[in-house]
């Protein structure tokens, strides 16, 4: 780890940018280019990637394809599945490589990997042949680390660059198939995209063999881009056990919360639809998903919720918060733990993230996240500020506390927690690490310390 820092703080950008690009070239040629026998679907965006690995991978599982996976919440080699214990969303190049062999040799005939805008700047998704790349949708997010957010959606867009320039498999290279997905002889490289995205238009001028685009509402979309087809979601109704939907006819039930889990579950059955596997069969595969690891998931604890969710930052706080306060029947107050991520990320969003809590919940616990090699102290400062601003001008009536170490936040905000409240704690959802100074990493999972702390409260 001190090798790299030293690597990326005394090379210039340009030989940076070779190192990275020959470590793929290397890694890919290492390991036997493993990702050239196996159907490989690529998932990027801001918000949902991982929910939308996750339910991919389930319907290619009960379609009869083997299906591996990687995503910030977890990894499966086809034979196992653990946590992502290596606070990276896409794997280093050799890792990713190692682990897609992995796969093959486990008898995988399927691979979804998210692939993140740092990883594609770095070249990991150089080495990886995909045949179909989605994206769920596109928000300001790595601003500092990009430049801007022009520099971020390109990010993106070079993973359907790389798709279009891709060579076609044949279908007898992929050895375990074993399924006939009623393609053709050759794989086609297939490309969807979220239509209420307002940036759809630049990931669909990529040029694929065919195009498909998923939706929650009706488009006056011209199909100028020559969609294949626009997969809709019909007769969407949210509640406090799940969703329902419609498509194509097809009824679907959810036990994933929100109405943005509709949307990823769309995704989902729109890349799996494309690929060959019938609507049914989606939906036989969704329905059995009870939960996605640190995604929306409840803790049980005596008379009030405790809700764990990942959403760092804005827009999928936003969602997280319009769903509590549309669907779930919140009687008392909402105790909203959170921090925001350091390291020189996206520094910008902490005191909105602030704001966002003071504007929704009565009691704010601002503590410690993933300070990386900044001052923990001041990042919390700077979350606070945006709640402190609002209540300094009559915008909101919350309670600001300031807490650094994070188990001790969460103590104290489940201390507080009475009949009927809950206690939303966001920002790491099962992240297995807490980064600090040095590159070190303390191990943690919220979940975990959320359920030590209730015992020791005997608030289980």
């Amino acid at each position: 780890m001190r090798i790299k820092r030293i690597i990326k703080k005394f090379l210039p950008k340009i030989a940076l940018n070779w190192y990275h690009f020959v470590l793929a070239l290397v890694s890919k040629w290492l390991y036997g280019y493993p990702s050239n026998r196996m159907v490989v679907v690529g998932v990027t965006g801001t918000n949902g990637k991982s929910t939308v690995v996750n339910l991919i991978a389930k319907i290619l599982n009960g379609a009869g394809l083997k299906t591996g996976w990687t995503s910030t919440v977890n990894f499966n080699d086809g034979s196992k599945q653990w946590l992502n214990n290596k606070k990276m969303t896409m794997l280093g190049r050799f890792q990713l490589q190692k682990l897609l062999k992995k796969m093959f040799k486990n008898g995988c005939s399927a691979v979804v990997v998210e692939t993140s805008s740092e990883g594609i700047e770095q070249y990991r998704h150089l080495g990886i042949n995909y045949d179909l790349v989605l994206i769920t949708n596109l928000t300001p997010e790595h601003i500092e680390s990009h430049g801007s957010f022009e520099n971020y959606k390109k990010a993106k867009g070079k993973l359907f660059f790389h798709l279009s320039r891709s060579k076609k498999k044949k279908v007898s290279q992929i050895e375990n198939l074993g399924v006939d997905l009623g393609l053709g002889e050759y794989l086609p490289k297939l490309s969807v995209v979220n239509m209420n995205c307002k940036h759809a238009d630049y990931f669909l001028q990529f040029a694929t063999e065919r195009k498909y685009g998923f939706s929650l509402e009706q488009l006056g979309y011209d199909n100028k881009n020559n969609l294949d087809f626009i997969y809709r979601a019909e007769d969407i109704s949210i509640g406090v056990s799940g969703s329902e939907f419609k498509l194509k006819g097809v009824g679907f039930k959810l036990k994933l919360l929100g109405k943005f889990n509709v949307e990823n579950a769309v995704a989902a059955i729109s890349a799996s639809n494309a690929l060959g596997i019938g609507l049914n069969v989606c939906r036989q595969a969704l329905e059995k998903v009870d939960l996605i690891a640190g995604r929306m998931e409840f803790i049980p604890a005596k008379n009030f919720k405790v809700l764990v969710d990942y959403a760092p930052e804005v827009e999928s706080l936003k969602s997280l918060y319009n769903f509590i306060n549309s669907t779930l029947d919140i009687k008392g107050k909402v105790i909203h733990i959170l921090g925001s991520c350091g390291g020189g990320r996206d520094k910008s969003r902490r005191s909105v993230l602030g704001g966002l809590a003071a504007r929704n919940a009565e009691v704010i616990i601002v503590t410690n996240e993933d300070p990386y090699d900044e001052n923990p102290t001041e990042i919390i400062d700077q979350v606070a500020r945006g709640a402190e601003d609002l209540i300094e001008t009559g915008c909101s009536k919350s309670r600001v506390y300031k807490i650094l170490d994070r188990r001790q936040a969460i103590r104290k905000g489940l201390g507080l927690a009475s009949d009927n409240d809950l206690v939303l704690i966001t920002g790491k959802g099962s992240e297995q690490f807490m980064c600090v100074a040095e590159g070190c990493k303390v191990k943690w999972d919220d979940r975990k310390v959320v359920a030590e702390e209730l015992e020791r409260l005997g608030k289980k």
